[in-house]
């Protein structure tokens, strides 16, 4: 670290984890305050890398490198001087000579010793939990080995040509079990479904997370879980795991007596504190295990530290949480800045270095709050989530059809003292502080507890009606007062400055919405001009890049972070500099760099489903379609075995393909005349039209000509949020033009131009722009509204919500548009007629391109091997994916209906 003038004293720590690196640098910062101990620091570790981020381990699997992963940053060793020696754990601890013993037999002394040996996974005492294709989930090398396991089976059930036998999903290699229903049990279920296996989860318990949710928001979860394609699994033990005869599991014995086939076992079924090292060296442990330790973090023995997973608190507590174990760290980090600091300076007094820790205060026990996303399903708790005291009463609501469930529990005085929210998290960074203040609600609970599309106007949900004493970011316990400190007393601007300056949001990240309000609330309150960027690595808006992509011709994003951000990027920005990229025509969007930037559904030029197929949706211009055409969409769906299903907005979608069946479909539809639909894309979607003045006794204009001509024109055009419209042919509006982004309705005179609708969860009715416009008027007013919303909205923002939030709202868009108040009208001119005149079919793009074809691959080790996690059974006439329940049935939707639904589909 820093030179002193005594000779520093040998400090060792024991594991390099979350909790461990975080020590390190809580005590590098304390290390500068007055008196305080310097240390000279070594760190033994069993695992071969250092610190990574285990919250996010999952997004190993969706290619998360192991570098991305890491907490270390680059030269924070070698600037303190800490000694990192990997691959090398601690055997032994000899208390009496202040030295450890590591596994290749060195010997090292220590002066202070700290444990953050963190936990092991529990693997039940079941016969057969050795066997090969039996795992636990905890390192970045149990997950290498999952996904080398995984790959295997993918190819062994490749080897049986895909022939489907009358077991269907029970074929081998295809069959993944998840022991365990937890946290880390669902990320691991998310983990196997990704890779293609069909998936089980096995709790012992009568539901999932059964710690952190109720019996409401259990009930929930399981059913989003199973919507998802999932089998759950509850109130089941696991009894042996069977094997074949070379030794690999084959299928675990339930509790009930049932044998479920498996290819591959995932033991999560929680974790187990290390503290052997402490039980040989005589330190006390606690019942249930964990190394005993008091409010500084002291074991028994005054040289000896535990922090983190092997730790039992001064409550009687072990926390499996990252927040707590990062308190615990920053506590002992404190104490052994001043413990011993006597030693070092003849004017630091032992009374004073007891000072130095109070005045921090000690670990007595920590907020247990999550907020998570598992299987893409939104779920947290916070404080006394179960209602456990005495008087507490529950506030409900829950909409099964939606997926939400929020309850809070309010205590006799009326306080927030916990609440379980499942499906909608908005609320989470308001009312977990809120619970954590324990004062009376200011606003009624029935109230805080809607989803914000539904809670009465004025409902006070934001960050200002937080007190100071709010914890905003419980991983680093940051309250309020100390993020506005840092906005008015260190001159923090942006949300990074604060959490440079504070660590808020730098834990599990649920903290940085609110985060973000506070530190906009406090600079506009005082009067400065508050910072809109995009993201962290952009200090300019949506709108601003826009300008700065069409104005200096950007055409790549490395390009426009190197000149205009910072860092590297991220999942906020490289999507949106995407959609702008496209949407100034600079290429296809699977070229080059563009490639890597793209959404989900982008990545495949189709919508991913919740079995791991994909939809294809031709475009269908105004739902006008030949009977050829009818056919040709039907021959393909009955070759490549596709359920088909009419959508709402007029063309026909074709479920069920595998990534691989991708490029054949497309030719063929290709062949037969169609392009794409653009569905999995922000962008246009349908014009959808009534039958218009040819057929209907009412119409009074050609809407289906207009909509074709419409949906011709703008189709591709990418934009912040998905397009739809529509065209009706007269006033009796069957076409629900009123409800689209823009639509437009016949009169006798012309067209009324509708825009800034949306019928999805918090629908709007459209306003008029324009009345009686002719065709071409009408074609360039809404080239114009079009390309001003593309430039100016921000990213993921509806027309709808954009029509409320622009500064004038209607009445500046039409000065815009049809007055060119602005000035820009030929630039918004010139933009569309680019658009319109470089349009490709971005499917037809590919089938002429090897190098893009080489994407669409369901296996990259086995190109052209059909993935054996998409099977289909005949239904109601055609074919549509298998869902097997548990007990072998497959579940029709009158099967699936269940008592606390009105409607139910598979």
């Amino acid at each position: 670290m820093t030179n002193s003038p005594t000779p520093p004293k040998d400090l060792v720590l024991v594991g390099h984890g979350m909790v461990g690196q975080r020590f390190l640098e809580a005590l590098t910062e304390l290390a500068e305050q007055p008196g305080a101990a310097r240390w000279r620091v070594t760190v033994l570790a069993e695992e071969p890398r250092p610190a990574y981020d285990r919250v996010h381990l999952t997004s190993f699997f969706s290619g998360t490198s192991a570098e991305e992963l890491s907490l270390t940053p680059p030269g924070f060793l070698a600037e303190h001087g800490i000694d990192l020696r990997l691959g090398d754990p601690v055997a032994a601890i000899d208390r009496a000579a202040h030295t450890v013993t590591t596994a290749s037999g060195q010997v090292v002394h220590y002066d202070a010793l700290v444990l953050a040996t963190g936990a092991y996974p529990f693997v039940p005492p079941v016969p057969g939990k050795d066997a090969a294709g039996c795992h636990v989930y905890r390192t970045i090398e149990d997950l290498e080995a999952i996904r080398a396991d995984a790959g295997t089976l993918a190819d062994a059930a490749a080897g049986t040509d895909g022939a489907a036998g009358t077991d269907g999903a029970e074929q081998q290699g295809r069959i993944g079990v998840v022991v365990g229903g937890g946290l880390l049990g669902l990320e691991a279920a998310g983990a196997l479904t990704a890779m293609g296996l069909t998936t089980h989860v096995v709790e012992f318990a009568p539901r999932l997370m059964a710690i952190q949710v109720d019996e409401g928001g259990g009930r929930l979860l399981r059913r989003k879980i199973e919507d998802l394609g999932v089998h759950v699994h509850t109130g089941a033990g696991t009894q042996a795991i069977l094997t074949d005869d070379s030794g690999r599991v084959r299928a675990m014995e339930l509790s009930d007596g049932r044998e479920l086939p498996a290819d591959l076992v995932i033991f999560s079924a929680g974790v187990r504190p290390r503290d052997q090292l402490a039980r040989e060296c005589d330190l006390p442990v606690g019942e249930r295990g964990g190394i005993v330790v008091d409010e500084r973090c002291r074991t028994s023995d005054p040289h000896v530290y535990a922090i983190g997973e092997c730790a039992q608190a001064v409550d009687g507590r072990v926390y499996g949480l990252v927040a707590p174990g990062y308190a615990m760290a920053e506590t002992a980090a404190r104490s052994l800045a001043a413990e011993f600091g006597a030693e070092f300076s003849a004017d630091f007094a032992q009374d004073s270095a007891a000072d130095f820790v109070a005045e921090e205060h000690g670990f007595t026990g920590a907020d247990t709050s999550t907020k998570l996303k598992l299987l893409g399903v939104d779920v947290a708790s916070f404080g006394d989530a179960h209602g456990a005291a005495d008087g507490a009463v529950d506030v409900l609501y829950s909409d099964s059809r939606s997926g939400i469930y929020k309850k809070l529990v309010i205590g006799r005085e009326g306080q927030l003292l916990g609440g379980v929210l499942v499906g909608d998290t908005d609320s989470y960074g308001l009312l977990r502080p809120l619970a954590m203040g324990g004062q009376p609600l200011t606003t009624p609970a029935e109230q805080l507890v809607l989803p914000s599309g539904l809670a009465p106007a004025g409902n006070s949900g934001g960050a200002a009606a937080l007190p100071d004493e709010a914890v905003i970011c419980s991983c680093h316990n940051v309250s309020k007062g100390e993020i506005r400190a840092a906005v008015h007393e260190q001159d923090c601007a942006t949300v990074p400055e604060v959490k440079k300056c504070t660590k808020a949001g730098t834990g599990c990240g649920s903290c940085v919405r609110m985060l973000g309000n506070i530190v906009t609330d406090e600079l506009e309150a005082a009067g400065v001009s508050v910072n809109k960027g995009l993201c962290e690595h952009f200090t300019h808006s949506r709108a601003e890049l826009y300008e700065i992509v069409r104005v200096t011709g950007i055409t790549g994003f490395a390009e426009l972070i190197d000149g205009h951000g910072t860092g590297e990027g991220c999942d906020v920005c490289k999507p949106a500099v995407a959609s702008i990229l496209a949407s100034l025509a600079n290429g296809h969007i699977l070229d080059g760099e563009q490639a890597a930037l793209q959404d989900t559904n982008d990545h495949f030029l189709a919508n991913l489903q919740r079995n791991g197929s994909y939809s294809v949706v031709p475009r269908i211009p105004g739902g006008e379609i030949t009977p050829d055409g009818l056919i040709a969409i039907g021959e393909i769906a009955r070759d490549f075995g596709l359920y088909t299903k009419i959508t709402g907005g007029q063309r026909i979608d074709l479920f069920g393909a595998s990534v691989d069946q991708l490029p054949p479909i497309w030719r063929r539809l290709v062949d037969a005349g169609f392009e794409s639909g653009h569905a999995y894309g922000k962008s246009l979607r349908t014009v959808k039209s009534c039958v218009g003045e040819t057929w209907c006794r009412f119409g009074v204009q050609d809407s289906v000509g207009l909509a074709i001509e419409l949906e011709l024109r703008y189709r591709g055009l990418r934009s912040p949020h998905k397009l739809k419209a529509a065209v009706s042919g007269c006033a009796r509006e069957c076409a629900e033009a009123q409800g689209k982004d823009f639509g437009v309705i016949a009169t006798s005179s012309g067209w009324n131009l509708y825009v800034g609708g949306n019928g999805g969860m918090t629908p709007r009715h459209a306003d008029l722009l324009a009345a009686d416009l002719d065709r071409e008027t009408l074609l360039r007013t809404i080239d114009r509204f079009l390309m001003f919303y593309i430039r100016t909205a921000d990213r993921l923002e509806r027309t709808s919500v954009w029509l409320e939030r622009i500064e004038g709202g209607l009445e500046h868009v039409r000065a815009v548009v049809m007055d060119d108040s602005l000035g820009i009208c030929a630039e918004l001119d010139e933009l569309m007629d680019r658009h319109v005149g470089t349009y490709q079919d971005e499917w037809a793009a590919v089938l002429e391109d090897p190098e893009r074809l080489r994407r669409f691959a369901s296996f990259v080790n086995a190109p052209g091997t059909p993935d054996p996690a998409v099977t289909f059974v005949p239904e109601r006439g055609q074919i549509r994916p298998a869902r097997p329940g548990e007990d072998g049935r497959i579940l029709t939707p009158a099967l699936i209906a269940g008592p606390e639904l009105e409607v139910r589909t598979a």
